[in-house]
């Protein structure tokens, strides 16, 4: 016999839950002084949004599921974008929102918030505990539905008198649900045709896709590209799916994509497209992408497929297990040509900055250069991101993590939270100015815990993407992004108990990011970079991958071909 805030307590043990995210409230008090002897972690943050992206940026580095619990009303609302962000970057998550009494619900009642009908768009699912024997089964299918799957945010609503109930604990041990399956619904009728066309190819690329990593294909898709010596693009979230430094890689594809990466969708004939789902930022124009190519489409999730670009072919099932079947089919192809004509796409767009300006590719490769391969780098949302994207070679699963679809302002800091407690390690937040004020408050909770997060802050004074597409395309009128910070971070820094350090220029920038990065505990440093600089290359909305500005033409005016 126990009574409801004991025997969530008792699910998260079973679940495996090892660190547990969130604010006390009113609502979920019994929930908290269930907790006092829990066998798991309990960490607070400064805001309910940050403790979701803290469990986001846990469960991102570790592959579980991350966990959260807050009260009701405004504490359950504060979780809307992280839930959000979560269902946009199939990020497994359960969290666990207090809610007033039963009798209560529909009354407004103080700080209630229907927060079952608030989150069910943003969510793989959600549960409203109306009493004491539905929780051991909502508690049990939160956690296997957010793991199983496409993985996933879940909420669970339990009202506070469900929480003080007392009954008998009953775990399921195994659950269903009608419509959902665990596992993904295979479609391979069309693996022949597929090999046909590998086979016949003379300018194959694979488009790789965070599906590669939450799938744990990795090993599978590097076996299939070195089999057939075919070049791998990936996805923004697909980063570190496919090691950088090999020499079959291309970077990132899309809108702040490689130039050889962009080119090679252009001009391939055939495109492997693999746990993707064709974002627009990826893409552009629609009907201008990959022209010359049959496209075959491999994702776990049926919906994905022939959602925005209906493939040539298409195959549902586990990257793993169909990169393996199409593996001998490639096996011995001669791709030499092909792969000289993108290394000649490689001089010809070179991206290594100049060491004469203090610019963020320079520090972020001088970043790079100075931790080792295990670190975890956390990146908040803005021009910094696509910098990251384009100049921190990743190449490990789950060692980049970002915001990718919703593209969340303020994911960084809080997500470096959680990454810190996955890895027990150093990790770097790359962020902007203005993104890190979205969530500045969790300075706090890296400071109170000491924990190793070495935030390094582009700091241009301005809300830099969008101040550069004013430049771009609105003729320079700077509306509302040119207000810089009236902050000074380093004593911001200071004023949290940690580490303060501030860069002008690229002497002594080495070594100041090397005190930072090897000092213990948190460190914060200001790095201030020209508000002028602009990412490129980029591909312009509405154009083709193959339609973007460089550096050079932009100067001119134009945009290269």
């Amino acid at each position: 016999m126990m009574n409801g805030a004991q025997m969530v307590v008792e699910a998260l043990h079973r679940e495996g839950v090892e660190v547990l995210f969130g604010i006390p409230g009113g609502t979920v008090i019994p929930l908290f002084d269930a907790m006092v002897n829990a066998p798991f972690r309990q960490v607070l943050t400064r805001h309910e949004q940050g403790a979701v992206h803290a469990a986001e940026g846990y469960a991102r580095v570790s592959g579980k599921v991350g966990v959260c619990l807050v009260t009701s009303g405004p504490g359950a609302t504060n979780t809307l974008t992280g839930l959000a962000d979560a269902r946009m970057d199939s990020v497994p998550l359960v969290v666990i929102t207090g809610q007033v009494k039963t009798s209560l619900i529909g009354t407004d009642a103080f700080q209630e918030a229907d927060i079952f009908g608030c989150s069910m768009p943003l969510v793989k699912h959600s549960f409203l505990v109306r009493n004491l024997e539905e929780l051991p089964a909502a508690l049990a299918g939160a956690f296997f539905i957010a793991r199983t799957g496409r993985p996933g945010p879940v909420l669970v609503d339990i009202p506070v008198d469900v929480q003080n109930a007392r009954g008998e604990f009953d775990y399921p041990p195994a659950l269903s649900f009608p419509g959902y399956s665990a596992e993904a619904a295979e479609e391979l009728s069309g693996l022949d045709e597929a090999r046909r066309l590998l086979k016949r190819s003379q300018r194959p690329l694979v488009l790789s896709g965070g599906g590669i990593i939450l799938s744990g294909a990795t090993q599978e898709l590097l076996d299939f590209a070195e089999a057939g010596s075919i070049p791998v693009a990936t996805t923004f979230m697909g980063k570190g799916g496919f090691p950088e430094r090999h020499p079959l890689a291309l970077g990132t594809a899309g809108m702040h994509g490689q130039a050889q990466a962009n080119r090679a969708l252009c001009e391939a004939d055939i495109v492997v497209a693999v746990g993707m789902r064709f974002s627009d930022r990826t893409t552009g124009r629609l009907d201008a992408f990959a022209p010359k190519a049959k496209l075959i489409h491999i994702d776990m999730d049926r919906a994905e497929v022939g959602k925005t670009l209906a493939p040539q072919i298409g195959l549902v099932g586990d990257a793993a297990k169909v990169l393996s079947l199409l593996t001998g089919a490639v096996r011995g192809k001669n791709c030499r040509a092909w792969q000289e004509t993108i290394d000649g796409w490689r001089r010809s767009y070179p991206l290594e900055p100049s060491g004469e300006i203090l610019s963020a590719p320079l520090l972020i490769r001088t970043v790079r250069r100075l931790v080792d391969e295990a670190t975890t780098v956390v990146t908040e949302v803005g021009q910094h991101q696509m910098w990251a994207g384009l100049h921190w070679e990743a190449n490990r699963p789950r060692s980049f993590i970002s915001s990718g679809g919703l593209g969340t302002m303020g994911f960084g800091l809080p997500a470096s939270l959680g990454a810190a407690f996955a890895t027990g390690k150093p990790v770097v937040c790359l962020a902007g100015d203005g993104s890190l004020l979205m969530n500045l408050q969790e300075l706090e909770s890296c400071s109170r815990y000491n924990l190793p997060v070495k935030i390094i802050v582009f700091n241009n004074g301005s809300l830099g993407m969008v101040r550069q597409w004013q430049e771009l395309f609105y003729d320079e009128r700077y509306v509302q992004t040119m207000e810089a910070p009236r902050c000074d971070f380093v004593a911001l820094a200071e004023a949290f108990s940690m580490r303060g350090y501030r860069i002008t220029g690229p002497e002594g920038m080495e070594s100041t990011l090397r005190e930072a990065l090897e000092s213990p505990g948190p460190a914060l440093v200001d790095c201030v970079i020209p508000w002028r600089d602009k990412v490129f290359p980029m591909v312009p909305a509405g154009a083709d991958l193959g339609d973007f500005i460089w550096p050079e033409a932009e100067e001119k005016g134009g945009s290269l071909h």
